[in-house]
């Protein structure tokens, strides 16, 4: 575990708080404040219930429930009872890194004082974010409304030390072995603390953060390997002048065409095209990189700032509000989250798109300017990198399918009392899948490319500095270049890896500068 810690305040946290948290095991301790709000807000809460007056969450029931009064003798079998009712998820267990993303992100809106739980329930879900236990949480099970409440509602029955839950040697085991194990004792939940543990966007919304820091790094990467294939195709820089992305001032557009200007710098391969009478100018997909790179950029800056809104907001039903109202309302509701999530799915299928167009062109003897068929070094008798276009292709027409938005989608459930939901939740699962393809599919490129600027290289042109760092590291990390053919899918699979875990960026930068 990561000795760093995050303290939980009042006023929300970061991406980079729930990053650490997320994936690097960061510890999680609330402030002096975060347990002073808790009181505050509790105190209201227990006069609340003290009354004879309904009050929803506090003494009815849920959702279509709503109607029926609960008697005080009644009330915590009411909140243990929505926890072990919700926590209906089927399907493949959630990845680590999401169910500790989505617990945090609970916790900064019961830190926030806003949801009227005690703060020793608060403190136990610190104690068991700390003690590395992640509940078992289920892919399928939310709406994304009223939160992702299947989801949660396992987490919630781990703190009540029921159902499963995975410990930090990664056995799962019940979660009351567990608690017991590092000392944690199990919460007995009280009038609305239930329903506390259960409102919020929190899993989409750590997807969406953790998404937004993958696609950032892949957009970068897909810049590198783009000013690569441009190099391999023997085009030109030209288009990349700051004067010409100035006329259309998108921002995202200006970094791309700067990031490949940088990497082109001092290449010897560029700007051919007077040895190539028809090639007036270069295909869309070369030419016109900057500007796709470019709008996914600016897609992921909208998705940032929804982020931060979502990162900064305290979701729950009913709230405390700071006169010591406790009001209704459909904050939960998960609709700005899921538009960004499915926006974010679009822009990156269509950079997968055009990225898979450059591979392919490589590889067209027709349309590669002289380099070999399939970039074989002996075509006919081997196929070079056919079948590695293939299985891009492949990937993206996943990546394809993956963009049909989830969120224009809505079931209504409860009765008809939630009559529409944001599938918000699925959105997330689906951006997931298509930034792993992603990677993979600039990892195609690069191979390609790589191979490309060699087999040039070989005919006495010379690649720039920066492409020459590429091929280097990329060598060094036991991805082979130009040769027969040979069982492709390590390689394949080392320069996913390659690309994933950013080591192109860093082979690149010590030339280029930093990159955006």
């Amino acid at each position: 575990m990561d000795m760093h810690t995050v303290v939980v305040g009042t006023s929300g946290t970061t991406a980079d708080d729930v990053i650490a948290v997320a994936r690097q095991g960061a510890r999680v301790e609330l402030s002096a404040a975060a347990v002073e709000a808790l009181a505050a807000a509790r105190e209201i809460v227990d006069a609340l219930a003290a009354k004879p007056e309904p009050v929803y969450g506090v003494s009815t029931g849920f959702g279509a429930l709503a109607s029926r009064h609960i008697s005080p003798g009644l009330r915590a079998q009411l909140q243990r009872n929505i926890v072990r009712s919700h926590a209906a998820g089927m399907g493949p267990h959630v990845e680590r890194e999401v169910v500790r993303a989505l617990m945090f992100l609970r916790l900064k809106t019961l830190a926030s004082g806003r949801t009227g739980v005690r703060p020793e329930v608060a403190q136990t879900m610190a104690d068991v974010l700390n003690a590395g236990i992640t509940p078992v949480v289920h892919e399928y099970g939310s709406l994304g409304c009223s939160g992702d409440l299947a989801p949660l509602s396992h987490c919630a029955l781990t703190l009540m030390g029921e159902g499963d839950a995975e410990g930090p040697d990664g056995v799962v085991r019940p979660a009351a072995e567990l608690l017991a194990a590092h000392g944690i004792t199990p919460v007995e939940l009280r009038e609305k603390e239930g329903l506390a543990l259960l409102n919020g966007t929190d899993g989409m919304l750590g997807m969406l953060v953790m998404a937004l820091a993958d696609l950032k790094s892949l957009y970068t990467s897909a810049d590198i390997t783009a000013a690569l294939s441009l190099e391999a195709l023997l085009g030109t820089d030209k288009v990349l002048a700051p004067e010409l992305h100035a006329i259309r001032p998108h921002p995202g557009q200006g970094v791309s065409a700067d990031n490949m200007l940088r990497v082109l710098a001092g290449s010897g391969l560029t700007g051919h095209h007077q040895d190539d009478a028809p090639r007036v100018q270069d295909a869309y997909s070369v030419r016109c990189a900057p500007q796709v790179n470019g709008a996914g950029r600016d897609t992921l800056a909208h998705g940032r700032l929804v982020a931060d809104r979502e990162l900064a907001s305290a979701v729950d039903n009913p709230v405390v509000l700071p006169d010591g109202r406790v009001e209704s309302n459909g904050n939960f509701h998960g609709a700005p989250v899921a538009y960004v999530l499915d926006f974010l799915a679009i822009a990156a299928a269509d950079l997968g798109s055009i990225t898979e167009r450059r591979t392919d062109r490589l590889l067209d003897k027709n349309r590669s300017h002289g380099l070999p068929p399939f970039l074989a070094d002996d075509a006919g008798v081997d196929s070079g990198l056919m079948i590695a276009q293939y299985t891009q292709a492949a990937l993206v027409s996943e990546m394809k399918r993956l963009a049909v938005p989830a969120s224009v989608d809505s079931i209504p459930s409860s009765a008809m009392q939630e009559d529409h939901v944001s599938m918000g939740w699925s959105a997330a699962r689906k951006l997931r899948t298509a930034v792993t393809a992603l990677a993979r599919i600039v990892a195609v490129e690069l191979y390609a490319a790589t191979r490309g600027v060699e087999l040039r290289a070989a005919e006495g042109l010379t690649p720039g500095p920066a492409s020459l760092a590429v091929i280097e590291a990329l060598r060094a990390a036991g991805v082979q270049g130009p040769g027969p053919d040979r069982f492709l899918s390590p390689d394949l699979a080392a320069a996913d890896a390659f690309v994933r875990e950013g080591r192109l960026v860093a082979a690149v930068e010590p030339v280029t500068g930093p990159l955006a």
